[in-house]
């Protein structure tokens, strides 16, 4: 029996698909303003400051939990459709996380469709891990991380060092990431009701503000890692809420890296909305959740 706490998201997600619905000809601009409220979920991570920087050309936000070892970095790329989201909306979760593993945690503001489609966010996603690696932080004291389209990014750039003959990070982080750009999930449907925000019309308008109409990108390994080879690839943990309607990607991604032997972990929580971690401070099966992610990271 998930915590009263907990609903706090379900009911700010039910907020924002009636302000949607109410105004189905909302503006792009307002639509950013509205995600930019996710950062109501979660509580003030205590002892963690901030200092805005730009790296490799790309604006950030760096979040340095006290007595942090600032040569450990979250790169953390957020969620929101590739379209909405930003470093406002995310540093506080990417605190307390990094406050969890006692890292530093570098929330990067790439650049968002559809001014700027595929493969862009990649692009900032790459240059910002170059400019690391070049100030003399070594890569398997990287880990990347991210959420819904965010966890897509923290999947994909991996794959993205890698064909560029880069030194790969220590370990990937993914909370509830969408990557299934074909909408064949099952939990698509099979969650419906319980989701209070998802829907395939949402990420369908996501996808062509993504990647246009070529719907063969749909299944290109840097838009869908579905279809990614994982052969060579660093530890992975996935998590993602039980009642969410993109539960199916996280299964799936799951099942696929562990086919090739990558060591990956699947913490699916009862009851729970997309990216639930935005909970933490507020909820305790937020805060357990990242506590699981910390023991499992100190143990890599």
């Amino acid at each position: 029996m998930q915590t009263k706490q907990a609903d706090f998201l379900r009911e700010l997600y039910k907020e924002w698909s009636d302000r949607m619905a109410a105004n189905p000809n909302m503006t792009l601009a307002d639509m950013r303003s509205l995600f930019d409220e996710w950062e109501k979920a979660t509580l003030e991570p205590e002892d963690v400051t901030y200092k805005t920087d730009t790296i490799g050309g790309v604006n950030t936000v760096w979040a340095y939990p006290v007595g942090c070892n600032k040569s450990k970095v979250l790169l953390y790329t957020h969620g929101g459709g590739f379209a909405v989201g930003s470093s406002s909306s995310h540093r506080k979760v990417a605190g307390h996380v990094a406050k969890a593993l006692g890292v530093s945690a570098l929330v990067i503001d790439y650049r968002r469709s559809p001014e700027y489609p595929f493969p862009a966010q990649l692009e900032d996603a790459v240059a910002v891990y170059k400019a690391l690696l070049q100030s003399g932080i070594k890569a398997k004291d990287i880990s990347t991380i991210g959420d819904s389209a965010g966890g897509n990014l923290a999947v994909t750039s991996v794959l993205k060092f890698r064909e560029l003959g880069l030194e790969l990070p220590g370990c990937v982080i993914a909370f509830s990431p969408w990557l299934n750009m074909e909408l064949t999930g099952s939990t698509l449907k099979t969650n419906a009701e319980t989701d209070a925000l998802i829907t395939p019309e949402i990420l369908q308008g996501m996808i062509g503000m993504f990647i246009g109409e070529d719907d063969s990108k749909t299944r290109h390994p840097l838009v869908n890692p579905l279809y990614a080879d994982f052969k060579v690839y660093p530890p992975l943990y996935i998590n993602a809420g039980g009642a969410e309607a993109l539960l199916d990607d996280s299964v799936r991604l799951h099942e696929r890296a562990k086919e090739m032997g990558v060591q990956s972990t699947l913490s699916v929580v009862d009851g729970m909305q997309h990216v639930f971690p935005f909970l933490a401070g507020r909820a305790k099966e937020a805060d357990e959740e990242i506590k699981r992610i910390a023991d499992w990271y100190q143990a890599l």
